[in-house]
Order: structure tokens, then C-alpha cells, then sequence
């Protein structure tokens, strides 16, 4: 933030030094004032500058804001009139020329003799006969509304000072309208991602419960059997809820952290269910450094064992993680006994886990799921 206003404080400074500079490239007053030096100490110069910087920044930071932001557009019109009578009367551009070009004009007025229509009277003689027409013409009517300055002459339009004016006007406009859509954009994306995060959370939320639920009841069924390895169940389920409490609150965590929880966890599972269980776990490659999102593998993994266990059958159940340089893929495969009860109950594991997916991996994710023959196969590939 400090950088862009920075950079918009540099910009601001080289545009009006670049307005600046037009008065003195473009702007001859001859001899006696030529010099830039001399325009610089004119006061017609800073009149003319700091008329249009003023104005941009009225406009730009009290009008525009307080009056056409708010729709009060009546109003916005009458301060724009207003504004603009002001430079009407002011004419800052026309004083800034007449004033560099008056030295220049008296010296040509005195270069030669005046002309004889303006010869001065004969000594003695306060009055001298007007000269007769060249050629015989009859002389004009004096008229007192002619342009040599007589009582009714009309006022000059400074139209140079008026058509910067509106430039003037129009680029302020522009330059807060661009700043207000510019934090309306920033503001919308901050909601966004406020949003998502609110929505990562809540799936948080509903995953950590679900998933330790169904591990309690897990231990649960070795307790009431006092199975002896009751003991070692407990001692796995704390490494997952250290896992789950601790870094399920970060967005990405070590992928060899999930892996460790996918471990502990098909070692819970294995223990109940006993000898009918026939389970492949294979982890290839190395983790490294990579990092994924908490239970996004784990999430599939409880679906497999929810769903792909029998009491009564014997069952395979295959679980692969593989490793590569800029990827990682996972895949599981297991047989479906589910009871009529199971199919009616529509878990939010696997929907949440999508869903978390398009957040934090869009269009860097593919997740194939199908159930075909008895076979549900679970195929995800992470680019990371």
C-alpha cells in the first residue's frame, strides 16, 4: 500500500511538472522576458498554475466525493458553473500572455515615428484639422461601440483558459472516478476472500467432528471387547487429534504429516477389523518439503472404511500415494457393502472435500470418482 501511494505521489508530482513546463517552452515574450527565468517571476505565471492545480484537486477530492459519488448531480452542476464563471473572469491564460507580451509590443510601438493619422499638434496649436480622406472618400461615422476601446466594447473570451478548465475538470473526474472503482475492486476481493476463508473454516468445523466420531466409536467397539490392543488404539488416536488440533487450522500443512494420520488411522482400522481385512497401504516417492491442504487424503480415506468393510466378508481394501516432482497423486480402491440405512444417510465428507478443492486448487486439481462392479475408486492428482 505504502508503494503504490508512492508511486501515485510520484505521478501527480511529474504530471504538473510537465504542465508547468508548457507556459515556458511555449510562450515567447521577446527579448526582455524570453528567458524562463524571467516568465518564473511573473505573477501571472503562478495565477495561471495554481489556478488549474487548485481546481484539480477541489474537484477531484471534495466534489466528486461529496456531491457526484453521492448523486447529487443539480448541485455538482451549479459548483461546475460556478467554477467555471470564475476562470471566465479570471482569463488566467490571457494574463499569463499579455503580460509576457507587453514589453515586446511597446518596443515596436517605439521602433519609428507614429503614423500621420496619430501626429501630435503643431506647438501653439492645441487643435489640428482633421486630414481629408485618401482619394476622396468620405470619412466613417464615429461610432461609440468600435473596437479601439470606446465605452461599450464587448469582453474578450478567454477561450484557452476555459478549454483547460474543462480538461482541467474532466481529468480530475476521471482520476477519482478510476481510484473509487480501483477500491471498490479491492473491497470486493477482500470480501471474496473473506468469504472463502469463513466458508474454509465452516468446512473445517464439520470435518474435525465427523472424523473423530467415527475413530471414538472405533475405539468404543475395542473397549467394550477388551481387545488388548486397546492401549495402542488410544495411543494412535492421540497422534491424530494432535494432527487434526494443531494443524488442521492451517490452509496447507506437510504432506508427510498426512501421510503419518493416514498411517495411524489404517492402523486403528486394521485392529478392528481383524482377520477378514485384507489392506494395502503404499506410500511412493519422497514427501519432502510439499505441503497440502489438512485432510483433504483423509477425508477418502474414513469414506473407504465407513463403506468398504464387512463384518462377515472377507474384503480388500487399496490405498496408494504416490509422489512426484511437481504432483502427488492419490488413489483407493475398495468393494461397497452398504445397508439400506447407509445409502439413505448422505455424508458431507466428500462434498466438503470438493469444495475445498475448487478454493485452494482451481484448475490445478483432478478428481475422478466412480463406482462401477462393487468398486468405488477414488483417483485425485494435486499439482503442488
Amino acid at each position: 500500500m505504502r508503494s503504490f501511494k508512492t508511486f501515485s505521489l510520484i505521478i501527480h508530482l511529474a504530471g504538473w511538472l510537465l504542465f508547468m513546463a508548457f507556459p515556458l517552452l511555449f510562450i515567447n515574450g521577446g527579448p526582455d522576458n524570453s528567458d524562463p527565468l524571467l516568465i518564473l517571476q511573473k505573477p501571472a505565471y503562478w495565477l495561471f498554475c495554481l489556478t488549474y492545480i487548485i481546481l484539480f484537486y477541489v474537484n477531484a477530492y471534495l466534489f466528486i466525493p461529496r456531491l457526484f459519488l453521492k448523486k447529487r448531480y443539480i448541485d455538482y452542476t451549479i459548483v461546475v458553473a460556478a467554477l467555471l464563471s470564475c476562470v471566465y473572469f479570471l482569463q488566467p491564460f490571457d494574463r499569463l500572455l499579455h503580460n509576457t507580451d507587453r514589453p515586446a509590443n511597446m518596443t515596436m510601438q517605439h521602433a519609428g515615428p507614429p503614423p500621420p493619422s496619430f501626429r501630435q499638434p503643431p506647438p501653439g496649436n492645441s487643435k489640428m484639422p482633421p486630414l481629408p480622406p485618401p482619394n476622396g472618400q468620405s470619412m466613417p461615422p464615429q461610432d461609440s461601440n468600435n473596437r479601439f476601446g470606446g465605452p461599450d466594447q464587448r469582453r474578450h473570451i478567454d477561450t484557452t483558459s476555459l478549454f483547460i478548465f474543462l480538461m482541467i475538470m474532466a481529468l480530475s473526474a476521471a482520476t477519482k472516478t478510476v481510484q473509487q472503482w480501483q477500491l471498490t475492486e479491492q473491497r470486493a476481493a477482500q470480501a471474496e476472500a473473506d468469504r472463502a476463508s469463513a466458508e474454509l473454516s465452516f468446512l473445517k468445523a464439520q470435518i474435525n467432528p465427523h472424523f473423530l466420531f467415527n475413530t471414538l466409536n472405533n475405539i468404543y467397539t475395542l473397549a467394550i471387547t477388551e481387545d488388548k490392543n486397546t492401549a495402542d488404539s488410544i495411543m494412535k488416536l492421540s497422534n491424530i487429534m494432535r494432527y487434526v488440533t494443531d494443524d488442521v487450522t492451517a490452509d496447507y500443512v506437510p504432506l508427510q504429516s498426512e501421510i503419518d494420520c493416514i498411517g495411524d488411522y489404517i492402523e486403528l482400522q486394521r485392529l478392528r477389523t481383524g482377520k477378514n481385512a485384507n489392506i494395502e497401504f503404499m506410500v511412493t516417492g519422497d514427501p519432502g518439503r510439499k505441503k497440502i491442504p489438512p485432510l483433504i487424503m483423509m477425508t477418502f480415506i474414513e469414506n473407504v472404511f465407513k463403506h468398504g468393510i464387512s463384518k462377515n466378508k472377507s474384503f480388500f481394501i487399496s490405498i496408494r500415494i504416490t509422489v512426484h516432482e511437481n504432483r502427488v497423486n492419490f488413489f483407493s480402491q475398495n468393494q461397497v457393502f452398504i445397508t439400506q440405512t447407509e445409502n439413505n444417510r448422505h455424508g458431507i465428507g466428500i462434498k466438503n472435500t470438493k469444495q475445498r478443492l475448487g478454493y485452494l486448487y482451481p484448475s490445478r486439481h483432478v478428481l475422478n470418482i466412480s463406482n462401477d462392479d462393487e468398486l468405488y475408486t477414488v483417483m485425485l492428482t494435486l499439482e503442488t
